[in-house]
């Protein structure tokens, strides 16, 4: 356990002092947040209803899919796993480490969000504080188990980011952030399902800030809590010491099994 927390502080600590970990896990995100809501709000002001669980998602979305998984590709290939087997540090500490890590700056950014929001642009607070945070921990754990299984498969970095955008870019447009799940024809309406992006949003929607859920807002959290554990399952049996080594336990297909809890719930929602 101490050895766990000195490498948790290890990598806190790190990631303060890096340029680029700030850039995207503050400075995007939170820049992101105050440019939709000068413009964004000017254009279409029923967006400022939503405008504190969207740029909360965003950020988290930034920092799971676009932050977790080129590190440990990188560590993978420059034998960084090696010296951590040698030393015996289990695979289990080795990503639940960035994923704590990332879970602590999450929460800064979203209290910082979630604070001005109201302040400085007038936009409505969540009435139920205790379903916020839940709703926001469950989308932490499924997106950042996301990110994880991302940088397990992903045999170089080029294919890192390529997977990384193929679940950042349409969990933007299509998971309910910008475009709200009731206005999306049909057959998006179901493509949005596979993101957690759309889950979170309807529990965001209905349980933190009382207003209409689209489908089943405890059932999104179901789907969320358990597409994160069985993401973060799969990353640790198909987990990689060495880049070099290239007998693994299963094809990294079968990473795609994170996303049979939001298949059944098109089946079923």
């Amino acid at each position: 356990m101490n050895a766990f927390s000195h490498h948790f502080s290890f990598e806190f600590r790190t990631g303060i002092r890096n340029k680029n970990f700030l850039m995207l896990f503050y400075l995007f995100p939170l820049g992101f947040y105050l440019m939709m809501a000068v413009i964004m709000v000017g254009i279409n002001p029923p967006f400022l209803e939503v405008l504190i669980p969207a740029m909360v998602l965003f950020a988290v979305l930034a920092a799971t899919m676009l932050g977790m998984p080129d590190p440990l590709v990188n560590a993978r290939e420059n034998g960084i796993f090696r010296s951590y087997k040698i030393n015996g540090v289990p695979t289990t500490s080795i990503l639940a480490i960035p994923a704590l890590t990332i879970t602590l700056h999450l929460t800064i950014v979203a209290a910082i969000i979630t604070i001005s929001a109201p302040l400085l642009f007038d936009a409505p607070a969540p009435e139920n504080w205790l379903n916020y945070v839940l709703v926001f921990l469950v989308t932490v754990v499924a997106c950042s188990g996301i990110g994880v299984l991302i940088g397990v498969i992903s045999a170089n970095t080029r294919a890192a980011i390529l997977w990384s955008q193929l679940m950042f870019i349409p969990s933007v447009l299509l998971g309910g952030m910008m475009i709200p799940y009731s206005l999306l024809p049909a057959a998006a309406q179901k493509v949005s399902q596979i993101m957690p992006t759309t889950h979170a949003m309807n529990a965001f929607n209905s349980l933190a800030f009382g207003r209409t859920a689209d489908f089943n807002p405890w059932a999104s959290l179901v789907i969320l809590l358990t597409s994160g554990i069985i993401a973060f399952a799969l990353a640790i049996y198909l987990f990689s010491w060495d880049s070099k080594n290239t007998a693994r336990r299963a094809h990294p297909a079968l990473a795609a099994l994170v996303l049979l809890p939001y298949i059944l719930g098109i089946l079923f929602l």
